[in-house]
């Protein structure tokens, strides 16, 4: 009767064990999946972020082109002024000291000099400002691209932390649930054997038949701290 219902408790026992764990880990598979759900999410938010950054910037470079542009071109026309004022002042001197007879040849190699500078100018102007524009469209590829990744490696590091951290709960809670299932089998052990011990100590001598002794009786005095003692029955 005491084993069958040791039998009982024991399943029972086991059970309850087995539900707790199960109920354990399955919560802590959620959280786990809930955490790293949030964290991809965080990661395609941050990553969204950037690009709309990226895309005002470039929308945005327009206008700083067009300032960069009228900048050069200011340049371009205070540099065409100065050369106009030089060619002017040149004009004058030669017009001066030369005989009137050789001024139209003077004139038309000074105008067809002011014509060369001032095609170098343009020529300057125009690779000044294409040099410009590639310049910065390359400039902020190039920072964008360096954000990006800087963004994508720091995400990745986060996610790996993540990824760490869980493995480690998870190490933890099977290394947890392994010692309380030892803790239930020995406990379960000991109790099976206490109570085999009280099975036979409760059975008695057998009653002598026929006049033939049946020698010296058992001990009965056995008790459960007895069983418990090193090398009794119960421990083994």
């Amino acid at each position: 009767m005491l084993l069958r219902h040791h039998e009982s408790t024991q399943e029972l026992e086991f059970r309850q064990l087995s539900t707790v764990q199960r109920t354990r880990a399955e919560l802590i598979r959620t959280q786990h999946q809930t955490e790293l759900t949030n964290q991809m999410e965080y990661n395609k938010r941050r990553e969204e972020e950037l690009r709309q950054k990226h895309t005002v910037e470039v929308r945005q470079q327009p206008k700083s082109l067009k300032s960069k542009e009228a900048q050069i071109k200011r340049q371009f026309q205070e540099t065409c002024k100065i050369q106009t004022r030089q060619y002017k002042a040149l004009r004058n001197h030669l017009l001066e000291t030369t005989p009137k007879s050789e001024h139209k040849v003077v004139l038309k190699r000074l105008k067809d000099e002011q014509t060369r500078k001032l095609a170098i100018l343009a020529e300057q102007y125009d690779h000044s400002v294409n040099d410009m524009l590639s310049t910065q469209a390359l400039r902020l590829d190039e920072t964008q691209e360096a954000e990006y990744q800087g963004l994508r490696m720091q995400l990745q590091q986060e996610l790996e932390l993540l990824n760490a951290y869980q493995s480690k709960i998870k190490i933890h809670t099977d290394g947890q649930h392994e010692r309380e299932a030892k803790e239930l089998e020995q406990r379960v052990s000991i109790r099976r054997a206490l109570l085999e011990q009280r099975v036979r100590s409760a059975s008695g001598p057998v009653p002598p038949r026929h006049g033939v002794s049946a020698g010296a009786p058992k001990t009965e005095g056995h008790t459960v701290m007895e069983a418990l003692k090193p090398g009794s029955p119960g421990q083994s």
